[in-house]
C-alpha cells in the first residue's frame, strides 16, 4: 500500500467563524491554500493545522468535520490554548521571524517567553501528526511556524522521510545572526530529510548561516538540490518556487459569471486603465510607497490624469497587532489625500476597497485591469503576480513588479521591474506601461502565462516530491470514491 501525504501548517485551509450561534466555515486564503487544496483534494490525504479559533473542541471538530465531508480529504485538527496562540502566533511567529525574515529586524521583539510557546505549540503539532502517521506516509510540514517539528517527531520516535518548505524569505547572514535562537533553529531545521525555499538566493542565505555556525556540516552538489552532511543524517536543500494552478485560473476567468461582473467594472470606469493592487495587510506589501509611487506618478505625468485609476484592494489580516491598525491608519490618510488632491468631476484617482473580494470579483478585476502594480518590500513568491497572469486570458496586461519578490526571479524578463523603495522609478514604471504599445504588451504577457502554465503547482508539488521521495502527484493518485459520479468512466 502506498503512502499518503500529511500536509502540516500552522493554519487548517479553512476559516471557521462564529456569527450568534452558528458556525461560517469558508476555504481559506493565501498562497499556502490556492497551492496545496488542489493538489491534496481527493487523494485520502491528511492535512493537520489549527482551526484559528478556540472554544468547544468537540462542536469545532463537529462543525468541521459536517462541512468539510466532500473535501477529499481528512483534517487533523491542533487545538491551542489563548496563552499558547498569543506567545507561539502572535509573539513569536509575527513579532520576531516574520519581520526578520523580511529584513526589517527593527520591527521585532525578542520576548525569551515567546521561545517556549514556540516549542510547546511545534510540539503539540508533532503530536497531532504521530497520532494519524501510518507507515509510509510522507510528512511535509510548511513555513516558518513549524520548523522544530521534525525535531519532535524525531524524539516521539517517528522516523518518516519529512519534508519542509518555507514560504516566505529566508535572511542574509548579518540579519539572521540577531536572532537570539539562531542555533536552534538551525538545528531543528536540520531534522528534515529535505528543506525546500523559494529561490536560490534563500538557499544561499541558509548555506551561508549554516556554514557560519556550524564548522562541522559539510555541503555539497549543484543544481537544484545540495546536500548538506551532518554526521547525523543527509539533509537535502532544493529550490522549488511555488505557483498557482493556472488551468483553473485561466478557465474560470473565462466563464460568463466572471465576464459579466468585468464588463460590469468597466462600465463603472469607463475610458481608463485600471492599475490594480492586491495586498493583505501587512507592513511588507509596501502599500504606503506604492501610494506614494502612484501620487508621483499623476504629479510627473499629468496626461495620466483621467485616464487612469488604481484600484487598491487591502484584505484585513492580523487585526490584534499594534503595527497593523497603525498600517492601515496610514494606508487610509495616503488614499485620503491623493484623492483629496487629484479628484475631479466624473474621475476619482484611487478606488479603494477594505475586504476579502470573492473568487469572481477578484477575477473580474484580474480580466478588466490593464496593469497590475505588485510591489513587495520583500515577498517569499506573491502569488497574485502570476494569478494576475493566468486570468490575463485577453493578453494586454502589463505586471509591474519588486525585484524583491520571489515571483521576480522566474518572471523579470517580461515584467518592469522596480524598486518599491524607489517611488520616481516605480512612478515612471507605471508612466510606461500605460504608454506600452498593444503589440510588446502581447509579447510580454503571453510569454508570462506561457512560464506560468509550464511551471504550475503540480510542476512544484512533483519537483518536491521528487526530490524528497523520487516519487511524484501520480503516486498519490485520486480516490474513486471521491470522482463525481457523471465523470467516472
Amino acid at each position: 500500500m502506498k503512502g499518503r501525504l500529511i500536509i502540516a501548517s500552522n493554519r487548517l485551509p479553512i476559516v471557521l467563524t462564529k456569527e450568534g450561534k452558528d458556525w461560517k466555515v469558508e476555504e481559506g486564503t493565501g498562497g499556502l491554500v490556492t497551492a496545496l487544496v488542489p493538489v491534496l483534494k481527493n487523494r485520502g490525504g491528511i492535512w493537520i493545522g489549527w482551526p484559528g479559533t478556540t472554544g468547544d473542541r468537540e462542536e469545532i471538530e463537529e462543525v468541521i468535520s459536517g462541512a468539510t465531508r466532500d473535501s477529499g480529504y481528512r483534517f487533523g485538527i491542533v487545538h491551542l490554548e489563548p496563552q499558547e496562540i498569543d506567545g507561539f502566533y502572535y509573539g513569536f511567529a509575527n513579532e520576531i521571524l516574520w519581520p526578520l525574515f523580511h529584513d526589517l529586524q527593527t520591527h521585532c521583539n525578542f520576548d525569551p517567553s515567546y521561545w517556549d510557546a514556540y516549542i510547546r505549540v511545534n510540539r503539540k503539532f508533532a503530536a497531532k501528526i504521530a497520532e494519524n502517521y501510518q507507515r509510509g506516509d510522507y510528512i511535509w510540514i510548511h513555513d516558518y511556524h513549524l520548523m522544530a517539528v521534525a525535531r519532535e517527531l524525531r524524539r516521539m520516535g517517528i522516523d518518516s522521510e519529512t519534508g519542509f518548505f518555507l514560504h516566505i524569505p529566508f535572511p542574509s547572514l548579518d540579519i539572521f545572526l540577531k536572532l537570539p535562537w539562531r542555533f536552534q533553529i538551525l538545528k531543528a531545521l536540520l531534522h528534515y530529510d529535505l528543506i525546500g525555499f523559494q529561490t536560490v538566493r534563500d538557499r544561499t542565505n541558509f548555506v551561508q548561516c549554516v556554514k557560519t555556525l556550524f564548522k562541522d556540516i559539510t555541503i555539497q552538489g549543484r543544481g537544484r538540490v545540495l546536500k548538506a552532511f551532518t554526521g547525523e543524517r543527509e539533509v537535502g536543500l532544493g529550490v522549488f518556487p511555488i505557483s498557482i494552478d493556472f488551468h483553473a485560473f485561466a478557465r474560470k476567468a473565462i466563464s460568463d459569471e466572471v465576464a459579466k461582473r468585468a464588463w460590469y467594472i468597466h462600465e463603472d470606469l469607463p475610458n481608463r486603465h485600471l492599475i490594480l493592487g492586491i495586498d493583505r495587510l501587512d507592513y511588507t506589501k509596501g502599500i504606503p510607497h506604492k501610494l506614494q509611487a502612484y501620487k508621483r506618478a499623476l504629479l510627473n505625468f499629468p496626461d495620466l490624469r483621467r485616464k487612469v485609476t488604481l484600484i487598491q484592494v487591502v484584505v484585513p489580516s492580523r487585526k490584534r497587532i499594534p503595527r497593523y491598525e497603525e498600517l492601515k491608519t496610514q494606508i487610509d490618510r495616503l488614499v485620503g489625500e491623493i484623492n483629496g488632491e487629484f479628484t475631479e468631476s466624473g474621475w476619482v484617482p484611487v478606488h479603494y476597497i477594505f475586504r476579502r473580494l470573492s473568487t469572481t470579483e477578484l477575477l473580474a478585476y484580474y480580466r478588466t485591469s490593464e496593469i497590475a502594480l505588485i510591489t513587495p518590500l520583500k515577498d517569499g513568491m506573491n502569488l497574485v503576480a502570476k494569478e494576475y497572469c493566468a486570468a490575463n486570458v485577453d493578453e494586454n496586461g502589463v505586471l509591474i513588479l519588486s525585484e524583491f519578490a520571489g515571483a521576480a526571479s522566474q518572471l523579470h524578463r517580461w515584467a518592469i521591474l522596480v524598486n518599491p523603495y524607489d517611488v520616481e522609478g516605480v512612478a515612471e514604471a507605471i508612466y510606461r506601461a500605460f504608454t506600452m504599445p498593444g503589440e510588446e504588451r502581447q509579447r510580454r504577457m503571453k510569454a508570462l502565462r506561457r512560464s506560468i502554465r509550464e511551471y504550475d503547482i503540480y510542476w512544484w508539488v512533483d519537483s518536491f516530491l521528487r526530490a524528497g521521495i523520487a516519487r511524484d502527484l501520480r503516486d498519490f493518485p485520486l480516490m474513486e470514491e471521491y470522482i463525481p459520479q457523471e465523470v467516472k468512466t
